[in-house]
């Protein structure tokens, strides 16, 4: 082969060079494209599984949406959020606190890739809640509180979250009071307290000490809910509850006016209920 024609064959060879590179990646973007497509296709597959509640093929078919494409986040979601709807609360099986524990791993996992995802935080502090109930479990009621706390720092506007922790808050003040008084009756067996009675002075001072905190705490959250949704039934309700457990901590003059307000608002919270009930009726839902 002559100098010209090496020349000429390395000219050629020089100028297919990006034309090869250009069908690779053609082919490679084709591929992830599609790729993509498949992950798209069984999320949304999962999400009729999902809202039809077949929930184990939804969760096969946000598995299969997530390991196609690791960076489509609402496969993430949805998958943490099927295996929630799968626990359920209080059944002890080994195979259902392993879907509780599945589902707390899968929204961590959404975390780590978002960590301000508000769906991400809320299904946490719901799982959480729901799995702390039976058995007792204190930690997990503070963990799922702090879920919401860390969403009303990101969005302050939002109720939820208020009223989730004033949930949090009366459900562990109110185990602490019927413990108070079923080992006072265990005590006094010719002198019961009754679920209306006031606790004794010196179970009220305990009472008091322990979680009056708590309880403050629980009605600035409900208050702060309902500041931003006035028609906030559900936290109106615990807004009364929390306020009988304030009751019991306080004197005879105190807890009157305060189950007087507890009551008050109970009615109020009936009253939105209603309203609410009436108005679904009347368009025909």
């Amino acid at each position: 082969m002559n100098e010209n024609a090496a020349n000429f064959r390395d000219r050629v060879s020089v100028k297919r060079w990006p034309a090869a590179l250009l069908l690779l990646l053609a082919v490679t973007f084709g591929l992830s494209g599609c790729t993509k497509l498949r992950a798209r296709d069984q999320l949304n597959k999962g999400v009729a599984n999902f809202r039809e509640g077949h929930y184990d093929a939804a969760v096969e078919n946000f598995k299969e949406s997530k390991a196609l494409d690791p960076d489509l986040l609402n496969a993430r979601v949805y998958l943490a959020t099927a295996y929630s709807a799968m626990y359920i609360p209080g059944a002890p099986s080994d195979e259902n606190v392993r879907v509780g524990e599945q589902a707390v791993a899968e929204f961590q996992d959404v975390l780590t890739h978002d960590a301000g995802n508000l769906s991400a935080l809320d299904g946490l502090g719901s799982i959480l809640y729901n799995m702390a109930g039976t058995p007792f479990q204190p930690e997990k009621y503070e963990e799922s509180k702090n879920y919401h706390l860390k969403h009303i720092s990101l969005s302050p506007t939002d109720a939820e979250p208020y009223y989730w922790v004033g949930v949090i808050n009366w459900t562990l003040a109110y185990r602490a009071n019927n413990e108070l008084r079923q080992a006072y009756n265990v005590e006094n067996p010719r002198r019961q307290l009754k679920d209306p009675d006031p606790l004794p002075e010196s179970l009220r001072a305990q009472f008091a000490q322990q979680h009056a905190a708590l309880v403050d705490e629980g009605l600035q959250m409900i208050e702060k809910a309902v500041q931003v949704r006035p028609d906030y039934a559900d936290a109106i309700a615990y807004q009364s509850l929390l306020l009988r457990q304030k009751a019991d901590q306080s004197d005879a003059t105190t807890r009157a006016a305060l189950e007087k307000q507890a009551d008050d608002l109970l009615d109020q919270s009936r009253a939105i209920k209603q309203k609410e009930a009436a108005e679904k009726a009347a368009k025909g839902g």
